[in-house]
């Protein structure tokens, strides 16, 4: 402890000395040191020669004048800078930090031009040399030019930096720009022209100095980092139109140059321009995406594929075109009241689709002035012509002409009509019930009339059941007709060439009878002539004998007589004739009995019954024997 008390004795004088030299620099050299990361901001007390007083209106001295300095001290060491002459501010630099920049307001320079509300850019090597800002007449106030990211010495007495973030424009989105400098607007304009030049709003003078006009701007920025200065452009950020498939976007413009109708003499609803011209644009955006400006330019999505319309209370499209239409009430001829649901198809060509949002505005416009007004009051005027009863009946007919009626309607529109369907018709109750009764009498006579038709089927199906089972024996007697045909035939042929045979062999016999009974009649008249001859002599001879025998038996008949007696001789005469015809002399029967004793009567009939009998079955056997006898007489060949 002792040992440390004079090396104390010697450090305080040391530190005394250390303290003590900046102190003596400063107050006697008047010396300043600048860290490397600061800036001295120098304030003048009071002006020893020259110029002691600022001019009017000036806060920040340039020419060695009392007051704040425009010269700021750069890191360094400096002498001269004497305390009770100069304090001295030791500020941070200024820092512009990524995803920012530096917005910069002077508090002291020349005046705003008139009618502009931003400063014009000097060389003042970024606002970091203030006398040169000063000296070059940079302008008090807001400037046009800012600081992009970086570190900057900037003399805090005469600008203030604000930071902002930079201007990001996110995908698919559109920044709408309006200025806060420039030229007014021309009368009659609502956005200014696009000037060259300015990088997209980025370069705030540029665009001045190229006529740009205050106010909203034609021109839109797209997707990416942009550095704009807030006190020049406000930006909004809107979605890009939108165009699906199916559908176009007709353009009306509310900026660009008076351009030339060119829709014709005939269409006197609007002007159609070229596009970039002031109007409806003759070529209508196509399906995708499109950075249109929503104040500069109107878009509207027409369809042009085939649009469904439903005039129904319960059924609404996705378009939603037909969110007011409802079902159609309309009277018929008779008194009734009762409703129908209608769907009309449309379709717009695209190079239509100009003129229809000329003359219309829109399609809700379209659907409100033309289709409902047109196809409810067709209904309800189709309907006063005829009673409910045949609009039902027909409906079909009632759907044809709303189709040819409202297609002429609608082609004077630019529109084509595709289709008119009649939905649901709600007729009266009562109506209803008598239709409805109605239909079920006649589904019912068709049912039976099915029914009929199935059971004949049914009865056909049997018979043609049974005949397929029966095929085979049809083709087998079919087989055997042709069989019996062919034997027929055979057997006819066999015939005809036996006739023919017959034919031959009879004419061939009959020439030979004929032959032989010439020949046999020549032999018979020979043989007749002969005979004839003989029979003459044999006559005459016979004629001899008979006579000869005659006489004689004559005479024995006389011997005879003489000899028996005439009446024993008659006697035996009667006998030998009744011999000689089968004439019996006793009876086949002898019925005998003494005073009706006996069985002698019906022993007679019963032996008279037996004969008959015997003599029935010799006859019969007689009568076999003798066609016995006559067919094996027939010739062989005879029929």
């Amino acid at each position: 402890m002792n040992d440390l008390i004079p090396i104390l004795w010697w450090a305080v004088p040391i530190v005394v000395v250390l303290l003590m030299y900046k102190f003596v620099l400063r107050v006697f050299f008047g010396m300043v040191i600048v860290p490397d990361d600061r800036i001295g901001l120098v304030v003048k007390k009071y002006a020893l020669s020259g110029a002691k007083r600022l001019p009017d209106g000036r806060i920040i001295a340039i020419n060695g004048e009392a007051g704040m300095q425009a010269k700021a001290l750069a890191p360094g060491l400096y002498w001269g800078m004497w305390p009770w002459q100069f304090a001295i501010t030791m500020a941070p630099f200024t820092i512009i930090e990524q995803g920012n920049l530096g917005l910069v307001k002077a508090k002291d320079g020349a005046g705003m031009d008139t009618g502009r509300v931003l400063g014009k850019p000097v060389e003042s090597d970024k606002f970091q040399d203030a006398v040169k800002f000063l000296d070059n007449n940079g302008q008090k106030g807001p400037q046009a030019a800012f600081l992009t990211p970086g570190s900057y010495r900037i003399n805090t007495f005469l600008f203030d930096i604000e930071m902002v973030p930079i201007t990001q424009i996110h995908e698919n989105k559109v920044g709408i720009i309006t200025t806060l400098d420039g030229e007014p607007l021309d009368k009659g304009e609502i956005a200014g022209v696009s000037v060259p030049g300015h990088k997209n709003f980025q370069d705030p003078m540029a665009f001045i100095t190229a006529g740009g006009m205050k106010g909203l701007q034609e021109d839109v920025i797209l997707a990416g980092t942009y550095y704009l200065n807030p006190w020049f452009v406000i930006v909004e950020q809107v979605d890009m139109i939108y165009i699906p498939i199916g559908y176009v976007g007709v353009v009306n413009s509310f900026v660009g140059p008076e351009g030339k109708d060119t829709s014709g003499e005939g269409f006197k609803h609007g002007n159609i321009v070229k596009r970039n011209e002031k109007g409806v644009w003759d070529q209508p955006l196509d399906p995708g995406k499109h950075p249109v400006n929503i104040y500069t330019h109107a878009v509207e999505i027409v369809p042009t594929t085939n649009i469904v319309l439903n005039w129904a209370d319960s059924r609404t499209e996705a378009h939603e075109l037909d969110k007011n239409l409802c079902t159609i009430t309309v009277r018929s001829s008779d008194g009734f009241t009762f409703n129908l649901d209608v769907s009309q198809i449309i379709h717009i060509p695209r190079n239509e689709a100009p003129k229809v949002i000329a003359r219309f505005g829109n399609m809700k416009n379209l659907v409100s002035q033309v289709l409902e007004p047109t196809i409810a009051n067709y209904f309800r005027n189709s309907a006063q012509k005829s009673d409910v009863i045949e609009f039902l009946a027909n409906r079909i007919q009632r759907q044809d002409d709303a189709k040819q009626h409202i297609s002429k309607v609608l082609d004077d529109y630019n529109v084509v009509s595709v289709d008119t369907l009649i939905g649901d018709i709600v007729p009266p109750a009562a109506l209803m019930k008598t239709l409805t009764d109605r239909k079920i009498a006649e589904q019912e006579k068709v049912t039976y009339e099915i029914q009929r038709n199935a059971q004949i089927e049914r009865k056909e199906f049997e018979s043609a059941k049974a005949g397929a089972d029966m095929q085979p024996e049809v083709v087998k007697s079919t087989r055997q007709v042709e069989i019996n045909t062919q034997m027929a035939a055979s057997k006819v042929a066999a015939s005809r060439g036996e006739a023919q045979a017959k034919t031959i062999n009879a004419t061939a016999d009959a020439e030979v009878r004929i032959t032989i009974a010439k020949a046999d009649a020549e032999a018979k008249t020979v043989n007749a002539k002969a005979d004839a001859n003989a029979t003459e002599v044999n006559g005459n001879a016979e004629a001899s004998k008979i006579k000869a025998i005659g006489l004689a038996e004559a005479e024995v008949t006389k011997q005879k007589t003489m000899a028996m007696g005439t009446e024993q001789y008659a006697i035996v005469r009667v006998a030998e004739a009744l011999a000689s015809n089968g004439i019996k002399l006793v009876p086949d029967i002898l019925v005998s009995g003494k005073d009706g004793g006996g069985n002698g009567m019906i022993d007679a009939l019963i032996g008279n019954e037996m004969l008959k009998k015997l003599q029935k079955a010799n006859e019969e056997g007689e009568k076999v024997n003798a066609e016995k006898v006559s067919v094996e007489k027939k010739p062989l060949g005879s029929e």
